[in-house]
């Protein structure tokens, strides 16, 4: 068990997420940067999809009740175990008693903590996922706070030698989102359009796991009316009236009367995820291909970690 002993708001239990209910206007929550949760599962063996503990701008500070093997893996967070600080890619073994301290987040925003098989809390629709707006999943339908108790599901743990390095994908000072033009894109004035693709962008502190606003040269259409609402998914880049873009993530809406300039390829959302308030953004116009292309990539990459910590684990068990 892990005891909460403060956290942030907005902390809470996310799995991949809940996919097959959009249609009745459930979005799918899940996992805000699905990289680090994926890799935090993997440095357990865990399933990829295993729900994961994600903390959102820290600080933060756990206690473990029993003794129990952890990952930890997301923002550089200047993270400690009973005072000894701890990479930003870890797994390893906690005592009982033993006091996990996240610190402030420097070149990210999350922070993924992996148990044993799982964070235990009842599969709902599928999923271990909270929605924090419909009330439900995850631990009792909400965020974590201070006096919680969070259980593991367990099992056989093959944790990899610590020191190993993996070879995340960095964000880089400016964090580039691929982007395809949406619905709307061309009812934009073609300055507002020039500004979006080839402007500076700035994530502001209006960001939740709904979405994140943007500051910068303020957008205008040249048409006019307003328009029905339909269909948004995590990625979908609306632009309200002020102006200014909103990204929406994981917890987004489902229907939407904003119009809409592009969408963020699936395989950058992990990006963006990791964006802490002051970002640099820019937006890169992609096709379909290309986004195929991404996605593919980034698929890669999950398999080349897996394979990595694969290699080293069993190599680590032969030498003990």
């Amino acid at each position: 068990m892990i005891e909460v002993l403060f956290t942030p708001p907005l902390t809470s239990v996310q799995d991949l997420g809940r996919d097959g209910f959009w249609y009745q206007g459930l979005g799918r929550a899940g996992a805000m940067d699905t990289l680090a949760h994926r890799v935090a599962n993997l440095l357990l063996g865990n399933d990829e999809n295993a729900a994961t503990i994600e903390c959102a701008l820290t600080p933060a500070k756990l206690r473990f009740t029993t003794r129990q093997p952890f990952a930890l893996v997301g923002a550089a967070c200047g993270a400690q175990l009973d005072g000894v600080p701890l990479p930003r890619c870890y797994a390893g073994w906690a005592e009982a008693g033993a006091v996990l301290q996240l610190g402030p987040m420097q070149g990210g925003a999350h922070v993924y903590l992996a148990l044993a098989g799982g964070v235990d809390v009842p599969q709902v629709m599928g999923s271990r996922s909270t929605q924090l707006r419909e009330g439900f999943g995850g631990f009792q339908g909400r965020a974590l706070a201070a006096g919680d108790q969070i259980g593991a599901i367990g099992g056989a743990v093959a944790l990899p030698p610590q020191g190993l390095s993996l070879a995340l994908p960095p964000l880089g000072d400016v964090i580039t989102l691929r982007a395809l033009p949406s619905s709307e894109h061309d009812s934009f004035e073609a300055s507002s359009l020039e500004a979006f693709w080839s402007g500076a962008w700035q994530v502001t502190r209006e960001r939740n796991r709904q979405g994140f606003r943007l500051e910068g040269q303020a957008l205008t259409r040249h048409a006019t009316g307003e328009l029905r609402s339909h269909g948004i998914v995590p990625g979908i880049v609306q632009v309200p009236g002020g102006g200014q873009p909103i990204v929406q993530l994981a917890d987004s809406a489902t229907m939407g009367g904003y119009p809409k300039i592009a969408a963020v390829i699936a395989a950058d959302l992990w990006r963006i995820a990791q964006a802490a308030p002051g970002t640099a953004l820019r937006f890169e116009k992609v096709d379909l291909a290309e986004a195929a292309a991404a996605d593919a990539a980034l698929c890669e990459q999950i398999a080349a970690i897996r394979r990595q910590i694969t290699a080293a684990t069993t190599l680590y068990q032969s030498w003990s």
